[in-house]
């Protein structure tokens, strides 16, 4: 069943398992309120088993791309289009968001998006590839660290 993420009354529905439940809660209403703010569109979750398609391709990219497999549980997906861009996102029960953004029309303008909440350690998959971690300051979300690498195949 399909969840609207509220951003005004941050709810860890869905996230209970966490161990940090609340962090990845204002995480993901974090994203909500940017979706809400820049696009006017509702952000909207399901749970990650009632959403298999979207995990199988954010996992291949993952593992095409940069050999990435997270051991991490997924909990809830998010797949939709917005203008020209697919966003993808998969939140996983050690507190990691991953995001899969896709132009349809520019290839230069591909990536995947990768978001710690607060209180969680870099996960070992991320942290064998080196990523570097840039820190952002959120009401919601407190402090967020994130990276990214550019996605050079075709999905």
């Amino acid at each position: 069943m399909s969840y609207v993420v509220d951003f005004k009354n941050v709810s860890t529905i869905g996230l209970e398992s966490s161990p940090v439940a609340e962090a990845l809660a204002g995480l993901r209403a974090n994203e909500a309120r940017y979706f809400m703010t820049k696009y006017k569109l509702e952000f909207t979750v399901v749970p990650a088993s009632e959403s298999q398609e979207t995990l199988d391709y954010a996992n291949r990219i993952l593992k095409e791309e940069r050999d990435i497999v997270f051991a991490a549980k997924p909990l809830e997906t998010s797949r939709f289009q917005v203008e020209n861009i697919q966003f993808t996102y998969v939140f996983y029960e050690d507190g990691l968001s991953i995001n899969v953004m896709y132009t349809v029309d520019d290839p230069k303008k591909r990536a995947v998006g990768f978001k710690l909440s607060e209180g969680m350690e870099i996960p070992k998959e991320l942290e064998e590839k080196k990523f570097k971690f840039a820190r952002q300051k959120s009401k919601l979300a407190g402090t967020i660290r994130g990276s990214f690498f550019v996605i050079k195949g075709q999905y």
